[in-house]
């Protein structure tokens, strides 16, 4: 069974690189962006994220911006960093190493924070509508500065919206969503997000993602979508059974098996009205059968980043978008993901190729180093993980099989770190 391979590979590689990583020192160096000068005084925090993000070392930056630490054991350790108020990460390395960090100064608000796309998925489930708003904010400040407060991003939602979940990630190619809290913002329907809006990395923005339910007995709704900054491109993306009506928006069509509308430019405060009626979901089968179109990711050409179903014009439906699919899942497992995504990308590069060619299966190749180690492990759980919430979300995988399956999964991780 693929479920109980992958549980005693999961075993097997925490153990064997528990055993063999050892404590070490981490030295880096942080630097405020803004100024181009060390940050000189910082709070400097060693967590243990296996632990709850437990605190186990403190540090002061230097003069000259530097930090070090003593690692305490073989486990994942994040660097976090408070510069006027707002935190910033990286993970520590492990076997020691270079931890540099990069930070911002912090205002409420800051000039060259855009929507570059506002994407709502809507679909009916039991008798109500079903809503994923998901905005990408892009904060190209100048000179750059991080836009943080109470009020960092307001939103404004249906009166009669009842929220779900609710997700929020940082800039970075490297960076994974995180579950946050939706702060009542004055009058109903208005939310805010206490979330650091940090100047964009590698071309990358700040995501945010707000799921809700809403009440369709009349099988018709009429939303009134609002939004409070300089959005270029209003998407919705609706089931091919349901109908869509509404003034300035344009048909974009960009997958046969949903309908795509788009709205350009859109001014803060401007009353965007649009209608839908009749039933639907999105497909949820055969997703991943789909093959490169021959037009690039989403997002490019003026193309939505991607909704609450088949995301839209991706060669890979539901790669770009796998880490939304798992916000949900347990904190223990989010952590690993998150300290393992952060190592370097060419770290064990050659370790299956090896393999393959010595007849080994890719996964039962001994890696040559802890961060091949690592990304062997990480390999794996996200491929498992991905696969058990698509089985999931396709209906093909009872929800006690489920459960079952996440709990034991959990269950190996833990027994396994304690082992280490």
């Amino acid at each position: 069974m693929r479920v109980t391979r992958v549980f005693a590979g999961l075993a097997w590689s925490f153990l064997f690189a528990g055993a063999l990583a050892q404590a070490a020192t981490v030295t880096g160096t942080v630097t405020d962006k803004t100024t181009d000068k060390p940050a000189a005084g910082d709070a400097v925090v060693l967590v243990e994220p296996m632990s709850g993000m437990s605190e186990v070392g403190h540090a002061t930056t230097d003069a000259r911006g530097h930090y070090s630490f003593n690692l305490p054991g073989s486990n994942p350790y994040l660097v976090r960093v408070t510069h006027q108020g707002a935190e910033y990460f990286t993970a520590a390395p492990q076997g020691g190493g270079q931890g540099n960090i990069s930070v911002y100064d912090v205002a409420p608000k800051v000039d060259g924070v855009t929507i570059s796309e506002r994407v709502t998925g809507i679909e009916t489930d039991n008798g109500q509508l079903r809503v994923v708003e998901r905005y990408d904010l892009h904060n190209e400040s100048t000179p750059p500065r991080t836009q943080w407060s109470k009020r960092s991003f307001e939103v404004i939602l249906p009166e009669d919206a009842v929220l779900g979940g609710v997700s929020a990630q940082r800039p970075g190619a490297e960076s994974l969503p995180t579950s946050v809290t939706l702060d009542p913002d004055g009058a109903k329907g208005h939310y805010s997000f206490n979330f650091p809006i940090q100047p964009d990395e590698g071309g990358k923005g700040t995501l945010f993602q707000i799921q809700y339910n809403l009440p369709y007995g009349s099988g018709k709704y009429t939303f009134h979508s609002l939004v409070t900054l300089p959005a270029d491109t209003m998407w919705v993306v609706l089931p091919k059974s349901m109908t869509f009506s509404g003034s300035g928006f344009e048909s974009s069509p960009q997958d046969p098996t949903v309908q795509t509308f788009m709205m350009r430019n859109v001014t803060p405060g401007k009353d965007v009205s649009f209608s839908i009626s009749g039933t639907g979901s999105f497909p949820r089968e055969d997703q991943n059968a789909q093959g490169d179109n021959g037009q690039g990711g989403a997002a490019q050409g003026g193309q939505p980043g991607g909704g609450i179903g088949e995301p839209i014009n991706t060669p890979d439906p539901l790669s770009k978008y796998k880490w939304w699919i798992l916000a949900g899942l347990a904190l223990l497992l989010a952590a690993i993901a998150a300290f393992l995504l952060r190592k370097p990308a060419n770290a064990g590069a050659g370790a299956p190729a090896e393999a393959t060619a010595k007849g080994l299966p890719a996964a039962r190749a001994t890696p040559s180093t802890p961060a091949a180690k690592n990304a062997a492990l990480l390999n794996a759980l996200k491929e498992e993980l991905f696969a058990l919430e698509s089985e999931r979300i396709a209906g093909t995988l009872p929800q006690d099989e489920y459960a079952e399956q996440k709990a034991a999964l959990e269950t190996v991780l833990k027994r396994a770190l304690k082992k280490s």
